[in-house]
C-alpha cells in the first residue's frame, strides 16, 4: 500500500523503545498505515527515509533527532 498524503510527523522528549533493526535506542516510531508499528535509531531512521514515508501514517521523532525525511 502506497501513501497518497504525508505522514503526520510529531515529536517526543524522548522515545523508550529500540530500533527493531539493530537494537539501539530508537529515535523514531512509524505507524503503518497497514497498521503496527516499527522503530528505528538514528542511522536506520535516515538511512531508509524514502521507505518510511512511503508506508507511513504517523512518525513520532525524539526531540533533537534531525530526520533526512523531515
Amino acid at each position: 500500500m502506497t501513501s497518497l498524503l504525508s505522514p503526520e510527523i510529531t515529536t517526543s522528549a524522548e522515545l523508550t523503545d529500540r530500533c527493531d533493526r539493530c537494537g539501539a535506542a530508537a529515535k523514531l516510531v512509524v505507524s503503518l498505515t497497514s497498521g503496527g508499528e516499527l522503530s528505528f535509531c538514528g542511522h536506520h531512521a535516515n538511512r531508509l527515509r524514502d521507505d518510511i514515508v512511503r508506508v507511513a501514517e504517523r512518525v513520532v521523532l525524539e526531540e533533537g533527532f534531525e530526520w533526512a525525511g523531515k
